[in-house]
């Protein structure tokens, strides 16, 4: 694990961090006080990853194309 906080991670950090944290869970060759931190990290890790997957799906919605198909630029989501 990264003493990188969550909250500073790219998607592709969080999400590496994850599967490592996943695989030292399902190999169980934690003590189990390490198991409830990985279990609390991993969380944190999945919340962050899915936040960063939500901007990226809000950036892609706002992209706005011209009569010939191609991006014009961006839009308010709500319009």
């Amino acid at each position: 694990m990264t003493a990188k906080p969550v909250d500073q991670m790219t998607f592709e950090e969080a999400i590496k961090e994850l599967e490592t944290v996943v695989g030292q869970l399902e190999r169980g060759d934690v003590a189990l006080d390490d198991s409830i931190s990985l279990y609390e990290r991993g969380a944190a890790l999945k919340a962050r990853c899915e936040q960063k997957l939500k901007e990226a799906e809000e950036k892609v919605a706002r992209i706005t194309l011209g009569a010939d198909g191609q991006p014009t630029g961006t839009a308010p989501l709500d319009a």
